[in-house]
């Protein structure tokens, strides 16, 4: 699997995929109204198998170390969809920035089903 790498006078450091989409997640649950993270059959079988971090959160680090993502979601019952999609786009870029010095290019959010509590 890629990671971003980043070299300082000490040595190297590199950030796992695994590790981006962690926060990636960890961010996206805390937006009020956000249930859980979707996923395909696969991310369910993960979910099944406990790497619960993994779920369906994809992430994609071009040449130039730039990061994309691709975050499903499960959002609860009578929340404005289009506002919890732009807080967790907003909250995963937070996450990300603060922890990892990444630049981000896109967080794409998909609601995949919305589910009463």
């Amino acid at each position: 699997m890629k990671t971003e790498e980043s070299r300082t006078d000490l040595g190297s450091i590199r950030i796992h995929k695994d590790v981006i989409a962690s926060i990636a997640s960890l961010a996206s649950l805390e937006v009020e109204g956000v249930k859980r993270i979707g996923g395909d059959l696969k991310a369910n079988i993960y979910e099944l198998l406990g790497r619960k971090e993994q779920k369906g959160i994809t992430v994609e680090i071009d040449r130039n170390y730039e990061v994309r993502l691709n975050v499903p979601l499960i959002v609860k019952y009578g929340y404005n969809l289009t506002e919890i999609a732009r807080s967790v786009q907003e909250r995963i870029q937070q996450s990300l920035e603060k922890m990892t010095n990444l630049s981000i290019k896109e967080i794409n959010v998909s609601v995949q089903r919305i589910e009463k509590e």
